[in-house]
């Protein structure tokens, strides 16, 4: 019996010490914006989201195919279901994106995707859920960004079935057909419209804008200048960002809104500062290229318009996703100086190297 007794307690040190000292904990958000492919990438950057998985819910019929929801007759949405980690992301963060995302006030779909599948909701899985959502809208309706009501739907989550493997990461598997069809929708060019506008306030009270073109001429090095304005590229290995480990954000050099972070970052071996996804996903901008005798997917700042590089679907895990930008486009703020440059509220989204 001591024999046995023994052998269990060393089993259950060994046990834990394997296991991790606190599980991650996980909620889930539901969110339907037209096309699933175009609703993935922007939670899939987000720092603090588990996973993105597309599919179909509020409908009638079990296990719902793409070709059966797309016809209207099972009343199901296309939707996206957001598994993310309440300590590192919140709730009202998730629906702030969400609202970058769509039209709002389109009763009949989204865009060119026409009919009930497509039409836009929020669908709650417990009360402080329900609570945030309204009142999320309730600001969005007051914003006076939009000149027609806002008609997006706050309903109670129903049974959500995942999508055909080939729907999943679709913006990743095919970045040329995606891009080709985000802009061909007309969804890039009125989400760019929409929020390029504003001068939104950030967390923190912070506001970013573009200075003017004889402002950027006299605060911008020559190099800075061609590669924001003119859409240049830098030399690569020659640059001051390429190689830096240093833990802090990196922001536009044009308007300081916050684009990445060092936690992001990673050596590509191409020369120029590489990341896997934005800081704030809400600060960027993607545009097809046709420069190069290719097509290419231009990233630049939402607010400052700056030209910073491009991105590629040959990135490391998780995203797949490779930010190459140019050193010239950003100015980096080292977590000491975060605080003191009003950057504080990002701190947590900084890792120390």
């Amino acid at each position: 019996m001591m024999m046995k007794i023994l052998i269990i307690s060393a089993m259950s040190l060994l046990f834990s010490s394997v296991l991790p000292a606190q599980a991650t904990r996980q909620k889930t958000a539901i969110f339907a914006g037209g096309c699933f492919w175009c609703m993935e990438p922007p939670f899939e950057q987000l720092e603090g989201v588990i996973e993105v998985t597309a599919g179909y819910t509020g409908g009638r019929t079990e296990n719902p195919t793409y070709e059966q929801v797309s016809s209207g007759k099972t009343g199901h949405i296309e939707a996206v279901r957001v598994n993310y980690d309440p300590d590192r992301i919140s709730y009202d963060a998730l629906l702030d994106v969400f609202w970058r995302q769509i039209d709002p006030t389109d009763q009949g779909g989204q865009f060119a995707d026409r009919g009930t599948q497509y039409a836009t909701a929020i669908f709650y899985l417990d009360e402080e859920q329900r609570l945030q959502a309204e009142a999320s809208r309730q600001r969005l309706s007051e914003s006076g960004i939009f000149d027609r009501p806002v008609v997006t739907a706050i309903l109670p989550a129903a049974q959500f079935y995942e999508a055909e493997e080939y729907h999943q990461d679709y913006a990743r598997k095919n970045v040329l057909h995606y891009s080709m069809y985000k802009t061909g929708s007309g969804r890039a060019g009125f989400v760019q419209k929409t929020w390029k506008e504003r001068q939104g306030e950030q967390a923190g009270g912070r506001q970013y804008s573009k200075p003017t073109a004889q402002e950027l001429r006299k605060i911008l090095t020559p190099l800075q200048y061609s590669v924001t304005q003119e859409e240049d590229t830098e030399p690569p290995f020659s640059n001051p960002y390429w190689n830096n480990k240093e833990a802090g954000i990196y922001v536009d050099i044009v308007s300081g809104e916050p684009l990445f972070s060092s936690k992001d970052k990673y050596d590509s071996g191409t020369g120029w500062p590489s990341f896997i996804r934005p800081l704030a996903a809400e600060n960027i901008v993607e545009k097809k290229d046709f420069g190069l005798f290719s097509v290419r997917t231009e990233v630049r700042s939402r607010h400052g318009d700056s030209h910073l590089g491009h991105v590629f679907p040959d990135g490391p895990q998780p995203t797949g996703l490779r930010y190459c930008i140019n050193s010239a486009a950003l100015r980096f703020v080292p977590k000491a100086s975060m605080a003191e440059e009003g950057y504080g509220d990002l701190l947590e989204q900084v890792a120390d190297k």
